[in-house]
């Protein structure tokens, strides 16, 4: 069966095609587009019911990345578009948490084995230890939230 974590693993990957295609122009999509539709400031802020200056405004705030989204979808509807939001991550989610859960498990192990010399114990071989490894790992990745709480 699978994951949520999994199924937007999935749909993540389908829109990696699209990011360069989605890279905003320097000056931002509403001036852009504004401009490839031979569109004036004060004809956008007509269709807006809003000042000229308004325009211009919101056209800075999108390029430095300020605008609301409900500005932006505003605007975007005045020139006839829409605005498509995502969030993509940088990995994929299903190695985010591997390896998140392996740093807190390797944290935790080495906790476990300081407490095991300081108190004269035998510390395992290296097989053992990455089979404990694995075994803590699978355990947090089961519980995810559970490798949020460390820094």
């Amino acid at each position: 069966m699978i994951t949520p974590t999994e199924q937007l693993d999935r749909r993540f990957a389908q829109l990696e095609a699209l990011t360069p295609l989605a890279q905003r122009p320097a000056h931002g999509w509403l001036k852009a587009i504004r401009q490839a539709l031979g569109m004036t400031t004060g004809q956008m802020a007509k269709r807006l019911g809003v000042a000229q200056t308004r325009i211009s405004e919101m056209e800075a705030a999108e390029a430095a990345r300020t605008i609301t989204l409900k500005s932006l979808d505003r605007a975007a509807e005045a020139l006839g578009c829409r605005v498509l939001y995502v969030v993509v991550p940088n990995h994929p989610l299903t190695d985010t948490l591997k390896t998140r859960a392996a740093m807190v498990a390797e944290r935790q192990l080495a906790a476990a084995e300081q407490t095991m010399r300081l108190e004269d114990q035998d510390v395992s071989g290296k097989s053992y230890r990455e089979a404990s490894l694995r075994q803590l790992v699978d355990k947090l990745l089961n519980r995810p939230a559970k490798i949020w709480d460390e820094q």
